[in-house]
């Protein structure tokens, strides 16, 4: 009996370096992550189980005409890890082998059958179990078909009295070898996915560590700030050298070999424009494989993983050692997981570029509006007041030059409260002074110690909307009141006029995004203002004119989308 114990500890052995190659598939990530198993999957996993059960019965040893086996082991981890099908299939292929190896022998029959029903109580077991009490499950389920194989044993091996010789001899080896097996290999393949996890998640870990650190260099990507990106990960991540290229070039190199890996040059490693043209990560184990042409090049082995925008490959992040064959596999999960945060980086900058190409776009779409009969009549004005009052002819010049000057000239999308400001009472100067009476101007604008941005052309354009669609469409003269005040962290601007009023249907357009003759600027303001602050401008009538007011934040700086 001491015999059979070291034999089956001895056939263990075998069976857990099985049981830990085939944990080593791909399928087995499914498994952890409970995905669903394609048919052929289970097939599969069923074969390779059903296979291992067979290893179990062939390393047996003869005991007066019967295999003392560990054949249950394979079959019933199977089961208990993959599933019902799973252990079904595999205890089917191994009770039939054992079935059809000893056709007649007295306990072919009986093994067989246990071995098939073992197949089917392992797959209750993973119903039942949970991943972290699965081992336990498997130690009572592998304890039971011993039993339930020694009690068919006792019922259909024949002469009987040798049923119980056998039994006394192979039972509590089998019971033990068995249930313990089963145990062991379910905790140490749970051990291997712990760890795999555990590295997975400090992986992970890091690599948004570093996309934290390099997302502000991914904002404006160009040589410097390429170049500032790869220099952190070289440093965080312990590596030779890191580049990052397009699909034609290298953009940015730091560390070993950056005196001849140039930023410029053209990609010439057969690896990096595979894994371009792939769309898959290579592996460059060696230093004939990185191709480079300088003799005394330091970099022996790299990793390059596309980077993409969209489904598009755009170029790829390649991490230089200075070791041959120092590729592991932690490397490859960390730069993958780096490559995709960095993508997503990318990206994300370029739809912020473009969202600051459209605000700047609206700018330019309000700057165009300059009307050529506003300059005309401004220096007719002009012109009038040169014979009778040179000085204020002057004045308005000068006011001429701020307004047009700050049209012109200025394409930020945030511009200083102040400069904003001066430009409107420029404009209203010179409006003034073309309508004499009929406009008047109330200011109301509380002095603000702190410097504040405005989004660029914010305010003009809401007043000249008062004094053209409100003040001069109605008869008589009329007042426009200009209020800025603090509120706390925000800063609120209002424009009312006592003109006739906004058309109601007008007010639906600007909110609805869609601009009616007449209300382009409006439109332009509220649609920036909405993109900037979540909220655009509130428009309501005021007595018979029209009230509107909006908030800007004082924390809202340039380059805000």
């Amino acid at each position: 009996m001491i015999y059979l114990f070291k034999h089956f500890l001895n056939n263990l052995g075998y069976i857990i370096v099985v049981a830990f190659l085939i944990s080593r598939l791909p399928v087995f990530a499914q498994i952890i992550r409970k995905e669903k198993l394609s048919y052929i999957s289970i097939i599969t996993l069923g074969v390779l189980f059903g296979g291992l059960g067979i290893i179990g019965t062939y390393v047996g040893v003869n005991v007066k005409g019967a295999i003392a086996n560990t054949r249950n082991v394979g079959v019933m981890v199977g089961g208990i890890l993959c599933g019902p099908y799973v252990g079904i299939i595999a205890g089917i292929i191994a009770g039939l082998h054992r079935l059809l190896i000893d056709i007649g022998g007295i306990t072919s029959l009986p093994c067989a059958i246990a071995t098939i029903i073992g197949g089917i109580i392992s797959g209750f077991a993973y119903k039942k179990s949970t991943w972290k009490n699965k081992w336990l499950y498997g130690f009572v389920a592998g304890v039971i078909i011993e039993n339930i194989s020694a009690l068919l044993i006792l019922i259909l091996a024949r002469p009987f009295h040798l049923a119980i010789d056998i039994l006394k001899f192979i039972y509590l080896p089998m019971m033990f070898a068995n249930g313990a097996g089963i145990a062991i290999i379910i905790l140490l393949t749970e051990n291997i996915f712990d760890t795999e996890e555990s590295i997975g998640a400090r992986q992970s870990k890091l690599a948004l560590e570093i996309a934290n650190r390099t997302l502000p260099h991914f904002r404006r990507v160009n040589e410097k700030s390429l170049n500032e990106a790869c220099s952190i990960i070289k440093e965080s991540i312990g590596a030779m050298a890191v580049s990052i290229t397009d699909t034609t070039r290298i953009l940015a190199h730091v560390g070993a070999g950056a005196d001849h890996h140039r930023v410029g040059m053209d990609l010439v490693t057969e690896a990096t424009k595979r894994a371009i043209r792939e769309n898959k990560i290579e592996i460059v184990n060696t230093k004939s494989e990185i191709e480079c042409k300088y003799k005394n090049c330091p970099l022996m082995s790299a990793v390059v993983v596309p980077l993409k925008e969209r489904d598009k490959v755009i170029g790829v992040l390649k991490i230089y050692y200075d070791k041959e064959n120092s590729i592991g596999h932690r490397d490859i999960m960390l730069v993958k997981g780096l490559s995709q945060l960095i993508s997503t980086q990318i990206e994300l900058s370029k739809i912020e570029h473009m969202k600051n190409m459209a605000n700047k776009s609206e700018i330019k779409a309000l700057q165009a509006q300059i009307n050529p009969h506003f300059l005309f009549n401004a220096l007719n004005t002009i012109v009038s007041f040169t014979r009778i009052n040179p000085d204020k002819a002057r004045e308005l010049i000068v006011n001429l030059s701020t307004y047009l000057r700050y049209n012109i000239e200025n394409e930020n999308i945030f511009v200083d409260l102040n400069k904003e400001l001066e430009q409107v009472k420029a404009y209203v100067q010179i409006e003034q002074a073309r309508y004499k009476d009929k406009i008047e101007i109330i200011y109301d604008i509380k002095t603000i110690k702190e410097e504040v941005k405005i989004p660029s052309l914010t305010i003009q354009p809401l007043v000249e909307n008062a004094i053209k669609h409100g003040i001069l469409k109605k008869e008589g003269s009329g007042k426009i009141h200009i209020k800025v005040k603090e509120d706390k962290d925000k800063i609120l601007i209002e424009i009312k006029d006592e003109g006739i009023g906004i058309d109601e249907e007008v007010v639906k357009k600007i909110y609805q995004g869609k601009n009616k003759a007449g209300s382009v600027g409006l439109s332009n303001v509220h649609n920036r203002l909405k993109r900037i602050y979540g909220k655009g401008l509130t428009i309501e009538k005021w007595e018979d004119g029209t009230r509107i007011w909006f908030y800007i934040h004082k924390n809202v700086k340039e380059g805000t989308p």
